[in-house]
């Protein structure tokens, strides 16, 4: 068996998957990036998924855990050492969730990759195996991306529209209104007296995208996102001199994305970077970077994605 992950800034998806591809059981929990709540918290997270999926005190032959927050090999050796501890596998690959989302869209294994859900990060593998990455640590490694930036800064317009230092915008009801609140002053009073918690400013992304069509603080801030998303993924090929290449785009937002944005997005990269979105989460490229691990072949690959896109689709279907 395999275990597969897909660890993120908001869920965290485990999947046990025979070595012929048919899925066993997916399990779905709460956010595991290291980066947010520590390698311990992170082990209690997969922990607990572990025990969900039903191995039941057996051992996997390999786990392939894909972890947002993981940037630096030092801290991809230190989560894989962590987990070798739980004795879940024979064999633990630990990676940066980045490379699930350059397998989940593309049968080739090199190209670029940009996922974009909570957080933002891109990752570029070169035909001859060379890749680059970026480190993601947030502002002090100049990064700005993904639902909670949008969220947050939601929430910072809508503050000033409220008391008089900014434009006017609509986000001034719609922020505060998804939480149930009046106004921006009562959600800000509410995360700084821990009544809701900061990262669920990660929700207010949606009502971003659906406000900049009639909004110009909202526009504004999806204008921010399509010129960061376009110069992290040219900057990433320009590193690897790679002049035409597929460009994998995945995560929430980005699956959650009209074909406006994405155009925007496809023009701003320009010729010879062809945009493409994959419908597949994350931990479908997870369970087939496990899957060739063990030399799998097409059949199984193709098994795995019909049996774990149903399971999603499922899960997902339920939840709303």
């Amino acid at each position: 068996m395999i275990i597969a992950v897909d660890g993120g800034n908001s869920k965290t998806d485990l999947a046990l998957v025979a070595e012929n591809g048919s899925l066993i059981a997916h399990a779905r929990g709460p956010r595991s990036s290291p980066h947010h709540i520590g390698l311990d918290g992170c082990l209690d997270v997969l922990q607990d998924l572990v025990d969900a999926s039903g191995l039941d005190g057996r051992q996997a032959s390999i786990a392939q855990i894909m972890l947002a927050g993981v940037d630096f090999p030092e801290e991809e050796e230190a989560a894989r050492a962590a987990f070798e501890t739980r004795s879940w596998a024979g064999s633990i690959r630990v990676g940066n969730d980045t490379f699930a989302v350059l397998r989940a869209g593309t049968e080739r294994g090199w190209g670029v990759a940009l996922t974009c859900g909570a957080g933002m990060n891109c990752v570029g593998v070169s035909p001859d195996g060379r890749h680059v990455r970026f480190p993601a640590l947030g502002d002090t490694t100049g990064d700005w991306g993904g639902g909670y930036d949008l969220g947050k800064d939601a929430l910072w317009f809508a503050s000033r529209s409220e008391d008089g230092r900014g434009a006017k915008t609509v986000l001034e009801d719609l922020v505060p209104g998804h939480f149930g609140l009046a106004t921006p002053l009562e959600l800000a009073r509410a995360i700084h007296e821990d009544r809701i918690e900061k990262h669920r400013l990660v929700e207010l992304a949606p009502i971003v995208m659906r406000a900049a069509g009639e909004d110009e603080v909202a526009a504004a801030l999806l204008d921010r996102l399509v010129a960061e998303i376009v110069v992290m993924v040219k900057a990433a090929a320009r590193r690897l001199g790679l002049v035409e290449t597929e460009v994998v785009v995945g995560g929430g937002l980005m699956r959650a994305a009209d074909g406006g944005l994405l155009g925007r997005i496809a023009n701003g990269l320009g010729p010879g970077l062809t945009l493409r979105r994959t419908s597949a989460a994350p931990i479908v490229g997870a369970a087939l970077l496990g899957l060739d691990s063990i030399g799998a072949g097409a059949d199984a690959q193709q098994r795995l994605r019909s049996d774990l896109d149903n399971a999603i689709r499922q899960l997902e279907g339920a939840m709303t």
